[in-house]
């Protein structure tokens, strides 16, 4: 069978695969790639390698944070947020988006922002401020940030993919960081324009005269946390703080090997040791009650990430090794006459899988593969936020539910939801600004 089809049919079983693990969701979505990989495998296709160190990371991570939030480090954070954002009430589109997306840069998940939506909500509404402003940007910055956050499971798979073309985790965040800051500036500021005020829109109305609208507290009062709250969220934040510093000085990282061999730990291995370090100083001197670790919210989330995150890069792997020659020859002239329309696959693989981690895994290697520069790539990156595309994802769905007013609203045709323009501002400013970046500090050669 020529080459042209045998890739055709392929692509259709890994695209089925991950249709069918977006209907059924979680984690499924990896048990559906490793089904696709058995699939392959009976056609002749030798499965390919296996995430094993990305998952790794995950499963550190999600140890050192979910002893965290078992210790009340994360209930510690959210307060503090808190008292920042009633303290400006006016201003909340800004800096409740902000927060929400510097929340997600320490603990490595935007499932943290789950803890500041009620914050959010019961403040704009209190200070009539059209709750749809702050919550759709809040609720996008905190899913952007995923690929700023040293610890979260898309970096997991950007490293270790980044790793061998001479580009760390320092050369990761130099880029994505200050360009995610700068996109959500923008996205508040066209937000903040948007919509009727709260007390005039219909909808609000509407539900104030049926009577489906009570004034009360959602928000509850702050709890007296124990000493051990503060000092495992200053645990955590430090693990993350050491894990940069030997991203930026790669001289204080031990050196391994003998001989030609010698060299530096990786940053995919230092990363796996200093969580989980961090998540026993964590249960030492932070009194997490270790048997409580595996059922928080946190350590949950986390190994559903990892179980998806294995199937379906597994898969594309997979794809990829048998079609590498074809694919890189075919997406190569591509890039080489419009490189900005890789970044809208990746807008469009997020879109269609709903994680970035996997968008990343599947995505990332052909970049690598068809010649586009490192700096460039980790640039492009950033346009995984296409995963907000269709409102399915747990937060956006959250969001319009305990948005009382409903103001922030699913939409009628799947893709006109209150998250659409932040999240095409979120991915096109990003982009560039993080091309402009990567231009400026490493060269365009």
């Amino acid at each position: 069978m020529p080459e042209s089809t045998l890739i055709w049919i392929h692509g259709l079983v890994v695209l089925i695969a991950i249709f069918l693990g977006v209907r059924t969701g979680g984690m499924t979505i990896g048990m559906w790639g490793a089904a696709g990989v058995l699939v392959l495998a009976f056609m002749g296709v030798t499965p390919g390698d296996q995430p094993i160190s990305a998952m790794l990371i995950v499963l550190a991570v999600v140890s050192a944070a979910g002893a965290m939030q078992v210790a009340g480090g994360i209930d510690w954070l959210v307060q503090i947020a808190k008292n920042i954002i009633q303290k400006r009430p006016k201003n909340i589109t800004y800096i409740a988006s902000y927060i929400s997306a510097i929340f997600t840069m320490g603990a490595g998940t935007g499932n943290i922002y789950f803890s500041l939506l009620p914050v959010i909500e019961e403040t704009s509404y209190r200070f009539k401020v059209r709750p749809e402003r702050p919550l759709a940007v809040s609720s996008t910055a905190s899913q952007m940030a995923i690929v700023a956050s040293p610890v979260s499971a898309a970096m997991a798979v950007m490293v270790g993919l980044m790793e061998p073309t001479g580009f760390d985790i320092t050369d990761i965040l130099i880029i994505v960081i200050p360009s995610i800051l700068v996109a959500i500036g923008v996205m508040a500021l066209v937000q903040n324009k948007l919509g009727k005020e709260m007390e005039e829109d219909p909808e609000y109305k509407k539900r104030v005269e049926a009577g489906l609208i009570k004034v009360e507290k959602t928000v509850k009062e702050d709890k007296v946390l124990p000493p051990s709250a503060k000092r495992s969220a200053l645990i955590f934040l430090s693990g993350v703080g050491v894990i940069i510093m030997f991203g930026l000085f790669e001289n204080l990282r031990p050196v391994v090997g003998v001989g030609e061999d010698a060299g530096p730990l990786s940053m995919t291995t230092l990363i796996q040791i200093i969580m989980m370090i961090v998540a026993l100083c964590i249960i030492l001197f932070g009194k997490a009650d270790v048997r409580q670790i595996p059922k928080s919210q946190v350590f949950d989330s986390g190994l559903v990430s990892m179980v998806a995150l294995f199937g379906i890069a597994w898969l594309a792997n997979t794809f990829i090794a048998a079609h590498e020659e074809t694919i890189v020859t075919a997406l190569g002239g591509v890039a080489e006459t419009a490189p900005l329309m890789f970044a809208l696959a990746i807008f469009v693989v997020g879109a269609l899988t709903t994680s970035q981690s996997s968008t990343t895994a599947a995505l990332m290697p052909i970049g690598i593969a068809i010649g586009i520069p490192s700096q460039f790539l980790i640039a492009m990156w950033m346009a995984v936020i296409g995963i907000y595309l269709f409102p399915i994802n747990g937060s956006q769905i959250a969001t319009i539910e305990f948005d009382r007013t409903g103001s922030t609203k699913m939409g009628k045709f799947v893709i006109d939801h209150s998250f659409t323009l932040p999240t095409i501002l979120g991915a096109v400013v990003s982009v560039l600004v993080g091309i402009l970046i990567a231009a400026l500090v490493y060269g365009t050669v």
